[in-house]
């Protein structure tokens, strides 16, 4: 595939300038040079400023090794999986606002963000699935605290595999974040095209945030700010930055992410939340499970499909109330009355 012209990065509202100058060239309309004011406004900002610790978990006897982000000290472990082409950065905000409450690692998945692997481009779904298993074990060994896996888009299509494996002792929760089974399957068709039609170079990091914001898939700066420079590469040859993740190489796998999926989910022993950006129509087996009560549905209006960036604060909410609710603690499900008898 030949990426889009540098052209393709165009100021909001302008024309298309790809017959007469670039939108980088001083006679690009609508001009908009490089102010003190647009740069800080769109400053990349760095991890520290949300997490506690970024950590690369090396797996034995491979070269592979994830890098993970991690905050909060106590409470059950809400361990996020983004989706294809972002990255554990993700959920930055979110993780402020919970740490407080319960302790988040967010991880980049295999070909995302500063993870290194020996095949960056299996993003197969079974692969994907391995590879937070074995982080997990990394991090918590055969005893780890409660867990409760979050997953938007692609990740959560990962998270529900891991759950449907049952090879996470003490997993006691589930979230899938915008993604359906039918309706991801039906965009496929789409989805090349999709990847063509974004902005495939930019001159600066600040460029690239400020086009996520303006003509790509993100509303919230304060995320963009966070999240969009780990998805980035520099390219030498072209004197830009460009995707640090080829999605358009890896179709052989997109229709494994979410066949089977709504199945899958309906399977997993354990309480089940499914955030939804609009709302999306649900498949007959989902429909089906939510009038039998197998899992909780919530719409959050005037969102992207990123919920955990374009609105954080509820997003955090939404996790907090699942733990709250189903009264997860750090080691697991809490029963007052059997807390109080084995303290004595």
């Amino acid at each position: 595939m030949e990426p889009a012209p540098l052209s393709s990065l165009q100021e909001e509202g302008g024309p298309d300038e790809s017959s007469s100058s670039s939108a980088f060239s001083a006679a690009a309309v609508p001009p908009r040079p490089a102010t003190h004011h647009s740069l800080q406004k769109y400053a990349p900002v760095d991890w520290s400023a949300y997490f506690d610790e970024e950590r690369p978990v090396a797996i034995p006897d491979t070269e592979d090794v994830f890098n993970v982000y991690m905050a909060g000290s106590e409470g059950p472990v809400v361990f996020c999986l983004h989706g294809g082409g972002y990255s554990g950065l993700s959920f930055a905000l979110a993780a402020n606002q919970i740490k407080g409450k319960a302790r988040v690692v967010a991880m980049d998945l295999r070909g995302h963000g500063k993870s290194s692997t020996s095949d960056d481009l299996d993003l197969s779904i079974e692969t994907l699935t391995n590879d937070v298993i074995v982080v997990i074990r990394a991090l918590y060994g055969d005893l780890p605290p409660a867990i409760i896996l979050v997953g938007h888009s692609m990740g959560g299509s990962v998270a529900v595999h891991v759950a449907a494996r049952r090879a996470i002792h003490n997993l006691h929760g589930l979230v899938v974040v915008d993604v359906v089974e039918g309706t991801a399957i039906a965009s496929l068709i789409h989805m090349q095209k999709i990847l063509l039609n974004r902005a495939q170079h930019f001159p600066s990091i600040e460029k690239a945030i400020e086009w996520s914001v303006k003509g790509g898939p993100l509303r919230n700066i304060d995320s963009a700010r966070v999240s969009i420079p780990s998805t980035l590469k520099y390219d030498e040859s072209k004197e830009c930055y460009t995707y640090r993740t080829p999605l358009e190489k890896t179709e052989k796998y997109w229709k494994g992410w979410y066949e089977g999926l709504s199945d899958k989910f309906l399977s997993c022993p354990v309480q089940k939340i499914l955030l939804l950006a609009g709302t999306d129509r649900l498949d007959r087996s989902l429909t089906i499970g939510q009038m039998q009560g197998k899992f909780q549905m919530i719409v959050v209006r005037h969102t992207g499909h990123a919920i955990q960036e374009d609105v954080p604060e509820e997003f955090a909410s939404h996790i907090l109330n699942f733990i709250s609710r189903n009264k997860i603690g750090p080691n697991g499900v809490e029963i007052p009355g059997l807390i109080k008898k084995w303290q004595h």
